[in-house]
Formats: C-alpha cells, sequence, structure tokens
C-alpha cells in the first residue's frame, strides 16, 4: 500500500534569478500534523503562477520517494529535501507508470483524482539549482502528477493511500506526458486520452491538436501572405464597418471553420507594416471573406481601414487560422459577445442556421445601445431559421429603456448570473464568448457556477496573448516592437496576435530569440512534436513549455522553436 510519507506547504515569495524577480510557490517545506485539503489548495500553501500552477485541476502536486531517490544517484546528491521538487504530497509507492489518468485515491479524510502529469517548468529548475531539470524530468519519464480533490478534508503524514476507482483507457501517467512531449507518439493511445474526462482540459485541447494533425489531408489555405481585392465596402454602425475580399484571379477561397480569424498586413506609412487580425464575421462557405471592423479613436489600422480602403484596393492578408471555432457534436450551444466580440460567434451562428442545426442555441449579446449594435438584424434572422433558439440582448447605455414593448428578449443593463441562470442554460452545453477581458471572465464564471464544465467554455481574445510565465515580474509593461540592431534581410516573419512583421536576421539563434527580441509573449509548442533539444532550450531561455498551439509555417515543417525559418511565417503569437 502506498503511504503519504511528507505533507509539503509554502506561500508565494519573491526569488531573485538571472537579474530578475520570480514570484512563486515553488519553495516547499514538510509541515507537521493535519492539513486540510480544500478543492483550489491546501490550507498555507499557494502558487505565484495561477496560470502554470494551481486550480481544481492542479490542487495538488504528487512526487515520488522512488524518484528522489533516482535523482540523487543521478545527480551525485545528498540535499534533496522533501518538497524541493515542488510537490504538495510525496509518497512512497504511485510510480509515474503505473498511476492512470482518472485513478482516484483516498488519504485520510479526503479523496483525490488523478487528472494529469506535472508541467515542466523553469521554477523547478530555480528551485535545485539544475537549469535543465525540467527537461530532465520529461526526458527521464519521472514527472510527477496533479490531483484534484474530490471531497475535501484533513491529510497528514502517514496516511495509508487507498485506491477506490481506476480510470477509464488505463492510461498512466507516464503515457500521457510522453504523448504530448516526446517523439513517436502512438495514435491508438492518443484517442484514448480523448477519452478520459479527468484529464484537464489543457491537455485534452493539445490532444485535439494532435489527433487533428495527424489526419492525412491539411487544413486548407496558404503560406505567409497574398493578395486579396477589396469587394466592397459595408457600414454596419457609426463605428463599425464590414469589409468584403476576394481573390485576385477568381478562384475558389479555401474554407474557413466558424470562429477564425484572418490576418491582414498594411502599409500605413510606418517604418515597417502593420499587422492585424480580425475575426471573420461571415458564412464559412461563401465567395467572399468578410471581417467587421470597429474604428477606435486612436487606432491607427482601424482609422485607415475606414476611411482609406477603397473597392479594388488590393491587401495583404494571411490564410484564416485559430482554434477558437465551433465544434462539432450534439450538446446545446452558448454564444456569447459584447460589442465587435460578436463577429467570430457571428460567424458560428451563420453555420448552426445553414443546416440548420437541431441543437438548441443560446445568443447572448451586450451592446451600448441600439444605435451601436452591429448585426442586430441579422443576427435576428439567422436565429428565426433554428428550430430550438433563445435570444437575448444586453443594452449597457445608462438612457436606455429598462424594457422593450413587444421586444421581452431585450433589456437594459448587463447579463449576470441571476439572468443566465433563468434562461435555462443546460450544464451539458458548449460555450463560446468573445469580448472584452474582464466580461469573459465574468461571463465564464457564471457559466462556471451554473454545471458547465471548464472544458466547454471557449473564450478568444486579440492582441497579444499574455505570457505563460507571469510568475516574473516586470519592471515595466513593454508593448512588443521591432528587434534591435540592423533589420534583417530574411524571409518575413509575422507574430500576427502582437501586430509584429519583420525580416528575419541570423543574428537571432532561433524564432524564440527573436520573440524575445521583439517582447513577444511566448506560449510555445509545436504540433509537430518536441525533441529534447526544444525543452532543454525552453527551459534555459525561462520560458514554461506549455500547451498553446502553434501554427505551423508549412505542413511537416520542422521544429520552429529551435530552427531558423528558411520561408515566410505566421505565428499564433
Amino acid at each position: 500500500m502506498a503511504t503519504l510519507l511528507s505533507l509539503n506547504a509554502g506561500m508565494p515569495k519573491d526569488v531573485s534569478w538571472q537579474g530578475r524577480t520570480v514570484h512563486t510557490g515553488a519553495w516547499k517545506a514538510p509541515v507537521q500534523g493535519p492539513r486540510m485539503v480544500r478543492r483550489l489548495n491546501i490550507d498555507g500553501d499557494g502558487q505565484g503562477d495561477l496560470a502554470g500552477h494551481g486550480g481544481e485541476m492542479r490542487a495538488v502536486l504528487v512526487y515520488q520517494l522512488q524518484s528522489y531517490q533516482y535523482w540523487q544517484k543521478q545527480l551525485g546528491r545528498d540535499d534533496l529535501t522533501f518538497g524541493i521538487f515542488g510537490e504538495n504530497f510525496t509518497v512512497d509507492g504511485l510510480p509515474d507508470d503505473e498511476v492512470c489518468i482518472g485513478d482516484r485515491y483516498r488519504i485520510g479524510e479526503a479523496e483525490f483524482e488523478v487528472t494529469q502529469p506535472r508541467v515542466t517548468c523553469y521554477r523547478v529548475g530555480m528551485r535545485l539549482g539544475e537549469p535543465a531539470m525540467a527537461s530532465f524530468l520529461v526526458a527521464h519519464h519521472r514527472p510527477g502528477f496533479y490531483l484534484r480533490v474530490i471531497t475535501e478534508g484533513h491529510v497528514q503524514a502517514g496516511d495509508d493511500i487507498i485506491l477506490t476507482r481506476k480510470g477509464p483507457e488505463q492510461l498512466s501517467v507516464a503515457d500521457i506526458d510522453a504523448l504530448l512531449y516526446l517523439p513517436g507518439r502512438d495514435p491508438v493511445k492518443l484517442h484514448k486520452a480523448l477519452n478520459i474526462p479527468a484529464l484537464s482540459p489543457g491537455w485534452q485541447q493539445s490532444f485535439r491538436e494532435l489527433a487533428g494533425a495527424q489526419q492525412p489531408t491539411q487544413e486548407p489555405g496558404w503560406p505567409g501572405f497574398k493578395n486579396m481585392r477589396v469587394a466592397r465596402i459595408v457600414p454596419e454602425t457609426p463605428a463599425v464597418s464590414s469589409i468584403y475580399f476576394d481573390s485576385t484571379d477568381g478562384t475558389p477561397l479555401p474554407e474557413p471553420r466558424p470562429g477564425q480569424y484572418l490576418s491582414i498586413r498594411l502599409d500605413v506609412g510606418a517604418a515597417a507594416p502593420a499587422v492585424r487580425s480580425y475575426s471573420l464575421s461571415s458564412a464559412p462557405g461563401g465567395s467572399a471573406y468578410r471581417i467587421s471592423v470597429k474604428r477606435e479613436p486612436h487606432g491607427q489600422v482601424s482609422s485607415y481601414l475606414h476611411t482609406s480602403l477603397h473597392p479594388g484596393d488590393l491587401v495583404e492578408i494571411a490564410s484564416p487560422r485559430g482554434t477558437f471555432v465551433l465544434e462539432e457534436g450534439t450538446a446545446p450551444v452558448v454564444l456569447i459577445s459584447a460589442g465587435i466580440g460578436a463577429t467570430p460567434v457571428l460567424a458560428m451562428l451563420h453555420r448552426l442556421a445553414a443546416a440548420p442545426d437541431p441543437r438548441p442555441v443560446w445568443w447572448i449579446h451586450a451592446a451600448h445601445d441600439r444605435a451601436h449594435h452591429a448585426f442586430a438584424d441579422e443576427t435576428h434572422s439567422l436565429l428565426a431559421q433554428l428550430p430550438d433558439a433563445h435570444e437575448q440582448i444586453y443594452y449597457t447605455a445608462a438612457d436606455e429603456p429598462a424594457s422593450h414593448p413587444g421586444e421581452s428578449h431585450i433589456h437594459q443593463g448587463r447579463p449576470t448570473a441571476r439572468s443566465l441562470m433563468a434562461m435555462g442554460i443546460p450544464a451539458a452545453a458548449d460555450a463560446y464568448i468573445c469580448g472584452p477581458p474582464a466580461f469573459m471572465d465574468d461571463l465564464g464564471g457564471y457559466l462556471r457556477d451554473l454545471g458547465l464544465r471548464p472544458e466547454r467554455i471557449h473564450t478568444e481574445q486579440f492582441s497579444a496573448l499574455p505570457a505563460i510565465n507571469p510568475g516574473v515580474t516586470p519592471t515595466a509593461t513593454v508593448r512588443p516592437h521591432q528587434p534591435p540592431g540592423p533589420t534583417g534581410t530574411g524571409p518575413l516573419i509575422t507574430f500576427a496576435r502582437s501586430g509584429i512583421t519583420t525580416p528575419w536576421s541570423p543574428a537571432h539563434a532561433s524564432l524564440l530569440d527573436l520573440a524575445e527580441a521583439c517582447d513577444v509573449p511566448t506560449r510555445w509548442s509545436c504540433r509537430t512534436g518536441v525533441c529534447h533539444t526544444c525543452i532543454t532550450h525552453l527551459v534555459s531561455g525561462g520560458i514554461t513549455y506549455t500547451t498553446q498551439p502553434l501554427e505551423p509555417p508549412e505542413p511537416g515543417s520542422i521544429l520552429v522553436c529551435c530552427s531558423a525559418p528558411t520561408t515566410e511565417v505566421v505565428l499564433d503569437l
């Protein structure tokens, strides 16, 4: 029988590292007596980086005595005290190659479920003084694993660990870890992994991406940017206009997935071309691509599109991309948006109405007022084509009337937890949310309170994605910019979400190095697999390896995080 040898806890603190200050909870130490284990944490314990650690699916980290003994021999060290690997539970037994995702264990008064392997993180290297330690954990198949708290209760060192249920598919922690991080992955195991409900949502998303990448057909599109012609421009509201693009030679356009976006590159008189990304708002499969752009008061590119772009003009456009897309299935669908955030979910609504799809659909939208409510008639008409549609509109302007006679679906104010509860949204629904970050956080929280699982709540935001290592304490916020030094002469590299295009220069060791030189937030992974060199590079560069998908520049491309490009590359960063 396995045993809990040590219960370790520690609150986050600032640690000096490579000239920076890192706010981290990696410093754990054994505690005496019983401690209460709650849904999100152990009493007296905390995490400094909640983007990569902690939360319901990663409440407790487990590491084994046998791995301690292994690393003592491998590293030639006798100072590896319990908690030094950042774990909460040091256990005797429960090896990574025997414990399976979805297994449940009772320890003391509490019950736990295994959710995922430990994610490689440079902080464990900081704690041990071994910079490459995170890559070693993967390469040597000794990551440890996380637990979700099923039943809260007290635990203490010396408690027996009792298996209460075996997980489905019988995939071990080591199996799951190898599927994501190591080459030569087994497609049968990959599809089995997608059948494990207990697996953390981030890992599920990664495996869905990998499963799609293994399909023999590639997603339609073209490499880099190409010219497309402005077919027409249609005002939607005083601040929003829709721009239609078609091909220059009349050939059919590749069909995007509903929810994807276009990146456009424009010469607006600056030192370098400007790149912006806009969701496709039209029905997938149409004869033209439509984006809908809100003019921002100080937006150089949006102002140019509204005042200087005309039908017949040519614009450089990258092929549709993005993973915020409508999934196939039979579950009810909830489409939630605010302002111009309606564009990707509008494309999803077009797809649902075209069938028409029999699934129940909720359309929930917030706008400033009726005059600034883009696509009001279009969405109302599309919803009328569905057999089971529910429409709720919110106008936030203070001078909007509290009710609209004959239009009971229109309300003054913002959607709230109470109003969502009154809509009868089922817990089995798939939700798609697009809007300002605070709006998405609020609505996502309301939906979770209604019982929707986190993996069923999909969100989208534009601009650069946040860095995955927010534990590094910044001295100031730095916007992405052109790299310092002489301008390169190689292929153009575009960081789509950061709005940066720059020529490649051999002064940079890799695309990761170039991204760091531009202060582009990096959340790197490669669909084509990850080699030991890649992991070591990412860790030694102080970047946590994560599951955020990275668009490859070409089908079957080499690992771009440790290579120099030979053709134009567009990255979803």
